[in-house]
């Protein structure tokens, strides 16, 4: 039976003067103010804000998991009993069973020795007294209620031989097994892509209109708070700066920092949105010539598959004959979910992945079959910036050392104080304060290390830049500066990019055409308008249905296709027939049928695929 939010009823949860310091060896720094909230049965509320803003805090106290340098005062009552620096064997009478935590990576929750099955009796056990054969019934049964395929046999499995979104359903099957009345989700969805993420907010949605159970949900995106919240408190600098109902957060926003969140988020019904930057359209600037062209290119990686005396290799088609060109000041957004070949694709582009067939033309020379002495001289029109700046900058050079290296390598005629006055420049030029040039990459913020790897890549005025997730790690305000620079240095430097995300909204925002991969191949190539209006293949419109929009009076009432179950594995020569399955031979080893690029309007290429109502389903 649905039980609904009951406003008469006491708070699960409430918070009263909570203030939180940690003692660091820089002094003493306060994470949370004195704040105040309550959470009722039924209901989610929001707790919203950027990073390092104190909003995971207030949960890990209550929770009794805050760091050993922590100090928390004031009140937190679980149902009228005080919880809040409570002794662990009483605290584990109620956290683990009536209120649990889904983390944000679930792979450093999980434990990696342990199969699913024993982490999920392990919890059974302690808290519901259930072990052997009603245990794993139970197990079971919530693995199948998360929608998680062929749940029996994940229960064997180790967390590392499951997908991240089936991992993070697992993290939700185990907090759920106890029924507890509150849910605390911590960024449950960021890592996710977008279809993995609409599946595991539906299921949480689900799983509090059937259970009753309440959810508090720790987030920095404002599409998913309009999906799920019923109440959001704003979160600044240890404080709430503003509280209400959803809609009134939404529609009515009285605090300047809320109203700069809302407009910080790159929307997908709204690319060109009053004080975001307006891109010239494809037909501007199609009539030149291709600066590159990639045709046929295929990336295979032999995998060893079975064992004994004679295992047998198969080929992995990460990438599976993906053709495409770039114009001059044109922006390529490549989209998709993990595991489709995105990345593999940019680094055959780049080749820092051999090619296994097809060629990549650079102003007409086919860098596939050019001498490594002539690439390296080609490199320096070609640059990339990735994911996590903090993984691709050296740790132990500064960062201005780091921007310099490119120099090093290209323009040794530059004395050091040349190659000083080029850094410092090009650190103004991303929005860096050049007095920064001696600062090592742990002492900046995640959006100035980002900054750094740009003016790495910009320092040599490359002809293509290539941006690998650039700005998925980032707060929403940090990458709204993050795509207004890139689009202003593509403007002043006639740049050409490719952009690759699993965000949409965030490849509308700045690409001038895009290319939806799946599994390796092509299955929609259009430019921005087309692709989001005119969407014709099955996945495009499942990826783009599968985006929140941050406006709850839309998101709670728009219909939604949906893709039923997991991405399928590369290494099955069906999965690429997921969207014609009328051509499909359902035999392993059979060759299969390959679908086609048909052009329905002049520039907009669509794979072959079955009927839409065939293949997706609508909610």
């Amino acid at each position: 039976m649905t039980q609904q939010p009951s406003t008469g009823s006491s708070p699960i949860l409430s918070v009263e003067d909570l203030a939180i310091t940690f003692s660091t060896p820089d002094g003493a720094v306060e994470a949370v103010k004195g704040i105040n909230l309550h959470i009722n049965p039924g209901e989610c509320l929001a707790v919203v804000g950027e990073s390092g803003s104190g909003k995971s805090q207030t949960f890990l106290s209550a929770m009794g998991l805050l760091a050993t340098n922590g100090r928390a005062t004031g009140s937190i009552k679980y149902r009228g009993t005080e919880i809040l620096n409570l002794r662990p064997g009483k605290l584990n009478n109620i956290r683990g069973k009536s209120m649990t935590m889904i983390f944000q990576d679930p792979l450093t929750s999980l434990t990696p020795h342990m199969r699913v099955g024993d982490q999920m009796r392990e919890v059974l056990k302690k808290h519901m007294r259930l072990q052997g054969a009603a245990a794993d019934q139970r197990a079971l049964d919530w693995l199948e209620r998360v929608r998680i395929p062929e749940a029996k046999s994940r229960l064997k499995q180790y967390p590392h031989e499951l997908s991240g979104g089936m991992r993070q359903r697992v993290m939700i099957a185990m907090s759920m097994l106890c029924e507890p009345d509150l849910l605390i989700a911590d960024e449950p969805t960021t890592a996710l892509d977008v279809t993995v993420q609409a599946q595991v907010l539906d299921i949480m949605d689900d799983l509090k209109r059937e259970t009753g159970a309440a959810i508090a949900l720790i987030t920095h995106d404002m599409g998913v708070v309009a999906r799920m919240a019923d109440r959001v408190e704003v979160m600044r600098h240890g404080v709430y700066v503003e509280s209400g109902p959803v809609d009134q957060i939404f529609h009515k926003p009285e605090n300047e920092y809320t109203r700069m969140l809302l407009d910080a988020m790159p929307r997908i019904d709204q690319p060109d949105k009053l004080g975001h930057v307006a891109l010239p359209s494809y037909t501007e600037i199609k009539g030149s010539e291709p600066m590159l062209t990639v045709d046929d290119v295929k990336v295979h990686f032999p995998i060893t598959v079975g064992g004994g005396l004679f295992p047998k290799r198969r080929p992995l088609k990460a990438v599976d004959g993906v053709s495409f060109d770039l114009r001059k000041g044109e922006t390529l957004g490549v989209v998709g979910e993990s595991g489709c070949g995105k990345s593999t694709l940019a680094r055959a582009v780049l080749q820092l992945v051999p090619t296994t067939a097809g060629s990549v033309a650079w102003l007409g020379r086919d860098l596939t079959s050019i001498s490594k002495g002539s690439l390296r001289k080609t490199r320096r029109d070609l640059q990339i910036v990735f994911q996590d700046p903090l993984a691709s900058l050296d740790p132990r050079m500064t960062v201005g050392a780091s921007i310099a290296e490119p120099l090093l390598t290209y323009e040794t005629r530059l004395n050091r104080s040349q190659r000083q006055d080029r850094v410092r420049a090009m650190m103004e030029k991303v929005g860096l304060d050049p007095d920064m040039i001696n600062r090592y990459p742990h002492e900046l913020s995640g959006g100035q290390n980002q900054r750094v790897g740009i003016a790495r890549a910009m320092i040599l005025s490359p002809k293509l830049v290539i941006c690998d997730e650039a700005v998925s790690a980032l707060d929403v305000s940090i990458q709204a500066q993050i795509i207004k620079l890139l689009i202003d240095l593509q403007k002043e430097m006639d740049l050409s990019m490719i952009f690759i995300s699993h965000d949409l909204s965030v490849v509308r925002e700045v690409s001038h055409r895009v290319m939806v991969l799946y599994l390796g191949r092509v299955v929609e190539l259009a430019d921005r308008k087309a692709i989001y209006d005119d969407a014709r293949h099955p996945y495009t419109q499942a990826l783009i249905s599968a985006v929140p929009i941050p406006d709850p009076a839309v998101e709670k009432s728009r219909e939604r296709l949906k893709l039923e179950g997991d991405l399928p594995s590369p290494m099955d020569p069906r999965a690429q027939l997921r969207f014609l399955k009328s051509r499909l031979v359902d035999k392993a080893g059979v060759e299969q049928y390959r679908p086609q690029l048909e052009e329905v309007s002049p520039g907009h290429f669509v794979a072959e695929h079955d009927p839409i109502e065939t293949v997706l389903a609508s909610d």
